[in-house]
């Protein structure tokens, strides 16, 4: 019966606990994952799983590449007005994969205080489709009209586990939605007048 126990425990995944939010009190872009992986963990940095293509992408839209120091690429982040963060703020899981959070022990982060302090947010990317399948099941509903009505974008997730998808079409989608920053400026003003109107 003991040896059972353990192996159960064995089998089951540690708590994963998240990191604060990458941001400026004036971010116009979100971009969210689910829950950091194993490696991000060990490192306490977003994306620091070598084969991870996120900081690349990065690199070619706003200068954030993987060659410069850790702290470089988030202020170089932060310039730019782009956010970044996890739906999850902790959850069990075996491993990095997705698939293997388990659902019962998923704790989502303080969204509503988030945009409480980040109005200027006009678009919501999420890294992937588990993240963005955890925030309208987990978030949207505990939302806000105004604060749901934000635009949102799914893209190809970054991690290595997506490798169906080769890097040039992961570049293009994330590019596609996040190089013209002209939109984020009217996404804001638009946003500014709802608030002045409501």
């Amino acid at each position: 019966m003991v040896k059972r126990r353990s192996n159960s425990r064995r089998r089951a995944g540690a708590l994963s606990v998240g990191f604060a939010p990458i941001s400026r009190a004036d971010a116009q872009v979100l971009i969210l994952g689910s829950l950091p992986g194993q490696k991000s963990l060990e490192m306490r940095q977003y994306y620091a799983q070598p084969y991870n293509s996120f900081w690349k992408i990065m690199d070619v839209l706003f200068g954030a590449g993987p060659a410069l120091p850790y702290a470089v690429r988030l202020e170089r982040l932060i310039e730019r007005r782009v956010a970044v963060w996890d739906v999850l703020a902790a959850g069990e899981r075996q491993g990095s994969l997705d698939s293997a959070i388990v659902g019962a022990s998923a704790v989502v982060n303080d969204f509503a205080g988030f945009f409480e302090r980040h109005e200027d947010v006009g678009l919501i990317c999420f890294n992937g489709t588990k993240a963005a399948d955890l925030y309208r099941r987990r978030v949207l509903p505990t939302l806000p009209p105004r604060i749901a009505a934000i635009r949102i974008q799914v893209l190809p997730s970054t991690s290595p586990a997506h490798a169906s998808l080769a890097f040039a079409a992961k570049l293009a989608a994330w590019s596609a939605a996040l190089k013209p920053s002209g939109d984020a400026d009217e996404r804001t003003a638009d946003r500014r007048l709802l608030r002045r109107t409501r």
